[in-house]
Order: C-alpha cells, then sequence, then structure tokens
C-alpha cells in the first residue's frame, strides 16, 4: 500500500502512529477502490471533498478550532490554577492547522471558529486568521473568534482587516474584584478597553457569561442592560462538568431555567428565530431591545441539530465536546501530503459522531464528565 501512493515513512516512527497510519492507509483504499477501482501507481489518486453527513443524518457546516491551550487567564470553573499545558511539540504549526481548517472548508464546513485556550496569545496567530480569512466568499461563510478580550485592544483593527466580522468575548462579571477572583489573573479595564477597541474596529460583540449560583446570578440584570445598552447581545451558559478544577462544580451549577423564572420578573422575553449556527436559542428583551441568548448543555440537551465538530491545537477532532471518542488527524497530515487520505479519515471519524452527550451535574456524579479541560477543546 505504501508503494501504490509513493508515501513518506520513517523507521523512526512510533507504533502508535504506525497503526494510526496503517488504520488511514486502509479507510483511503477502500474509498479510492469502491469508487476509482484499483487503479495502480499511474493513476494519480483524486481527492473526494464530500459534505460531512454524520449517522443521524446531520450535516456537519461548523468547525471550531482550538489553536493553543494555553490561556493568560485561570477561571475558576474551566481550569486549575497550574496548569500543565502542551508541550510545544505536540501542536500543529500554523500552517498544518490552515491546511486541516481548509480540508473541512472542502467538505462543507461554512462557518468556521477559532477557540483556546486565549487564542490571541498564540504567536503569529494573526497568520492563520488572515490566510482562513482569504476563503470568505469562496467557500467559508463566516470566520469568527471566541476570546477572553484581554489582547484585543492589539487586534481588532487586524481581526477587522483579516474578514472577521464578529466576535465572542466570554465576560461574567462587571465587578472588577469579583472578575479578579474568577479569572485569577484577569484584568478587568484591560478587557473593556479591548471591547472599546473591537467596536471602535466594526467588529460586532456579543458577551458570553457562565451562569454561577451565588456569584453573577444577581447581577445578570444589570449585565443585560450594559451588553443590550452598547449594542452587544448577552448569551448565558450553563457550567459544564469537563476537566478536574479545584471546586466542586456541584456548588456553583446553576440551571437557567431557574435563572430565566428570576430573570422574566424584571424583563419582558419574547421567542425569536434569530440563530447563529450555535446551541444559543434567543429570546428579545422588551425592556432592552436586545437580544438574550441562553445554551443549555445540562437542562435541555440541544444534540439533535448538531452541526459541529471540535479539532485541538494537537489535530485530535473530537466529533463531541460532551465525549471522548475522537480522531488523531495529526498522524494524517504528516504522513502524506494527499488529500485524498485527509478526507478519508475525516469522513471516518464524521461516521462515529454520536446522538449526543453524557454531561450530568449532581451530588452522585462529582467527577467531570470528561477529564480534559474545556481550554483542550475549545470553548
Amino acid at each position: 500500500m505504501r508503494g501504490k501512493f509513493n508515501l513518506p515513512w520513517s523507521a523512526a516512527v512510533s507504533l502508535d502512529a504506525a497503526m494510526a497510519y496503517t488504520h488511514i492507509i486502509g479507510i483511503a483504499e477502500a474509498v479510492v477502490n469502491s469508487k476509482v477501482g484499483n487503479v495502480g501507481n499511474a493513476t494519480p489518486l483524486v481527492a473526494d471533498a464530500r459534505p460531512m453527513i454524520d449517522p443521524f443524518q446531520r450535516a456537519i457546516s461548523y468547525l471550531r478550532v482550538s489553536v493553543t491551550d494555553r490561556c493568560d487567564f485561570r477561571c475558576t470553573y474551566c481550569m486549575a490554577e497550574n496548569m500543565n499545558f502542551l508541550p510545544k511539540k505536540d501542536l500543529l504549526t500554523l500552517e498544518e492547522l490552515n491546511r486541516l481548517c481548509s480540508a473541512f472548508i472542502a467538505k462543507g464546513v461554512r462557518k468556521l471558529r477559532l477557540t483556546g485556550g486565549e487564542p490571541l496569545v498564540r504567536k503569529n496567530i494573526m497568520y492563520l486568521v488572515r490566510e482562513l480569512g482569504k476563503q470568505i466568499g469562496s467557500g467559508l461563510d463566516e470566520l469568527t473568534l471566541t476570546t477572553n478580550g484581554s489582547q484585543l485592544s492589539r487586534f481588532a483593527d487586524e481581526l477587522y482587516d483579516c474578514g472577521v466580522r464578529r466576535i465572542n468575548v466570554s465576560l461574567d462579571t462587571l465587578d472588577p474584584d469579583k472578575f479578579r477572583q474568577i479569572t485569577r489573573w484577569g484584568d478587568f479595564a484591560k478587557v473593556m478597553e479591548g471591547i472599546e477597541a473591537a467596536q471602535k474596529a466594526g467588529l460586532k460583540i456579543k458577551l458570553n457569561a457562565v451562569a454561577l449560583k451565588d456569584f453573577n446570578d444577581v447581577e445578570m440584570p444589570e449585565m443585560i442592560r450594559f451588553a443590550h445598552g452598547r449594542g452587544m447581545d448577552l448569551t448565558v451558559i450553563e457550567t459544564m462538568p469537563m476537566g478536574e478544577i479545584e471546586e466542586d462544580r456541584t456548588d456553583r451549577y446553576l440551571p437557567l431555567s431557574k435563572l430565566r423564572a428570576d430573570l422574566e420578573r424584571n424583563f419582558t422575553m419574547s421567542e425569536t428565530g434569530y440563530r447563529t449556527g450555535g446551541p444559543a436559542r434567543y429570546v428579545e428583551v422588551k425592556e432592552t431591545g436586545g437580544r438574550l441568548g441562553f445554551i443549555t448543555p445540562m437542562t435541555h440537551n440541544f444534540c439533535e441539530s448538531c452541526n459541529r465538530v471540535r479539532l485541538t491545537c494537537t489535530g485530535t477532532l473530537y466529533m463531541c465536546l460532551g465525549q471522548n471518542d475522537a480522531a488523531d488527524l495529526r498522524a494524517t497530515i504528516r504522513a502524506t501530503e494527499d488529500n485524498a487520505l485527509l478526507f478519508a479519515a475525516i469522513d471516518e471519524a464524521i461516521s462515529r459522531k454520536p446522538k449526543g452527550h453524557d454531561f450530568i451535574i449532581d451530588r452522585t456524579h462529582n467527577r467531570p464528565a470528561v477529564a480534559r479541560h474545556m481550554s483542550v477543546t475549545g470553548g
């Protein structure tokens, strides 16, 4: 098989990599033989960029890419204070990330979101943003970013210049002291400066707030007025059981059904069909004229319409945020420049996308549903 496609090989390759390589080659051979027959060495392999349809007939059109697991904050619900980050050798280069993202775009991804960790702390990250931005309008409909806002004052203008028009900024409180408490290392003033710079550059902002019991629940009316008064949507998110942290998540878990009931004492909310391609369900707030989104992985499983997969900075593809099953695409792209093999590996992974996640938070399930932290997979 190796000779058939004239692929590179190294005697020093690990056993795991060799097994992955052999598996991928087998997939590709089956794809090629089923489509064009056993064509032999003289016929070039034609890349198959078919759309991605999972076993439940959901079309995959949204890719979230964690470009780094590193972050300049240590939010208590997301990370341990003393994190062990991935060594540089395990990370995909920006060129490799661009190749993988381009492959997904060729296979039907229309929306691509860069995440982290904090994506803007990765060295030379704007190279990747600029390269992906070139595909907007020729396959890609939208390139977006989720950030903690700490680096926006540096990069807002360049993001807009690269074709980014909309970003999400994570902000869980408007109290500078509580902000320092929840982020451990964050500077509230710097984030406010970044939000102002982003709006000045022309970027549309949606604020994301993780709803935390006895921390920011009482602030939510103020946060709604703050966001809507500045032309920003706000989305609230239930905390998810991912990765070991220093606190019991059940102490902070706030069902959004309860939060919404509390908010309806102050606001008149009406359902809307507005969607951004993600799992948020939006209402319009009559008193402010703005939109409020709810992401409810715990109280309402939104998996039935899932159109997303997640790619990590190591080239691991997770077909579901709340499951451990994954595919190693790094082995594929480092084994060959032939995109037919990459497309075949992606198709094989999508064929294993599950119906939904298994997140549970209660006193009898006080261990994370998955061991990896959110910063590894991308928020």
